[in-house]
């Protein structure tokens, strides 16, 4: 069922540069479904579902936000970097999964306690350069006994639940949730096209996988499945982000107010007409802000017809992420029927 394949690529660790253990469930989940499978030198997980000359390539990005041990104490407390884009209040007090090289620890990030903190201490920001990781270890050779060194990889400790109304929630939602989507549509197109459909990484860090892997394959146009940010909760208003879980899978036609993409609108026309032509909602989204896989992979070569393909998330890049698998499900969908065709390109 596809909740439960995101949940498993939920729990699941996958830090920037780190993304092996998502790239192991995608190649057991697509065995036997494509026609061909690798990993590139860089460590996108590359499948292709042979057809005619028309190549597409669909992106989905398997990182996820993290940290990294940048340095530990002589008690064994450790300082860490954000690994990828994080609002610093949501890190403090998470329980954390130190990837060391003996096997995973827990840790938790702390902080100076508000109980002690002067009243103009408490007015400052707090920053990542306060907090710091309590592993339990009690000198910094107790943390090297434990596997726990300089380098060493972090990702959040939580677990992926469901809500009312088909709601999930979990970390990594961004981009897990992109991958879930991009393996049922593999295991269900059937299309006279060429296929590629490239599982990326180090998206977080700067789109950095997509981008080489695009200029390998050259494909005639591409769809970047990821995530995007809903208007539909308190805090945030609908002039803000129009979009709305529960309400379709999200065209986003520029990102980054344009400074990052213009997606090409023969591609979005295309996929717009497969929504309207077998019944299945969209939405469509002008954002001033963000940018996915698409934004890299149009500048490649010559240039590459491109446009994110997002399902709306709330609390992104956050422990606690949450999307409407009805979203999903539609998202699969409207993929499906839209690469049996292909997009007329016109000038």
């Amino acid at each position: 069922m596809l909740k439960d394949l995101l949940g498993k690529l939920s729990d699941a660790h996958g830090l920037s540069s780190y993304e092996g253990n998502i790239r192991d469930i995608i190649k057991e989940e697509l065995a036997g479904y494509v026609d061909e499978m690798y990993t590139d030198r860089m460590g996108n997980l590359i499948t292709v579902k042979k057809g005619d000359d028309f190549k597409f390539m669909v992106a989905s990005h398997m990182d996820e936000i993290g940290f990294m041990v940048q340095y530990i104490d002589e008690k064994g407390f450790i300082k860490f970097v954000p690994i990828g884009g994080w609002f610093t209040p949501t890190a403090y007090t998470q329980r954390v999964v130190l990837h060391g090289k003996k096997g995973d620890i827990t840790g938790v990030i702390g902080a100076k306690p508000p109980h002690v903190m002067s009243a103009e201490d408490r007015k400052k920001e707090l920053k990542i350069e306060d907090m710091f990781i309590d592993i339990g270890a009690v000198s910094d050779k107790d943390a090297a006994d434990l596997g726990i060194e300089i380098g060493t990889p972090i990702t959040i400790d939580r677990e992926y639940k469901e809500l009312a109304n088909g709601r999930i929630t979990g970390k990594a939602m961004d981009n897990r949730v992109g991958v879930a989507l991009q393996i049922e549509v593999l295991k269900q197109v059937k299309s006279p096209h060429t296929i590629y459909g490239v599982f990326t990484v180090q998206e977080e860090l700067g789109l950095k996988g997509a981008k080489v892997s695009a200029f390998a394959i050259n494909p005639d146009c591409a769809i970047a499945t990821d995530v995007t940010i809903p208007g539909d909760h308190p805090g945030i208003t609908k002039s803000e982000a129009s979009v709305e879980m529960g309400k379709g899978p999200v065209l986003g036609l520029v990102s980054a107010a344009g400074r990052g993409l213009m997606a090409d609108w023969n591609v979005s026309d295309w996929l717009r007409k497969a929504g309207d032509k077998n019944k299945i909602p969209y939405q469509l989204e002008v954002g001033d802000g963000g940018n996915t896989d698409a934004t890299i992979i149009h500048l490649v070569r010559e240039g590459i017809p491109s446009i994110p393909f997002s399902i709306a998330s709330r609390y992104i890049h956050s422990p606690v992420e949450v999307v409407d698998l009805k979203d999903v499900e539609n998202g699969i969908k409207l993929l499906v029927e839209a690469l049996k065709t292909k997009p007329k390109f016109k000038n």
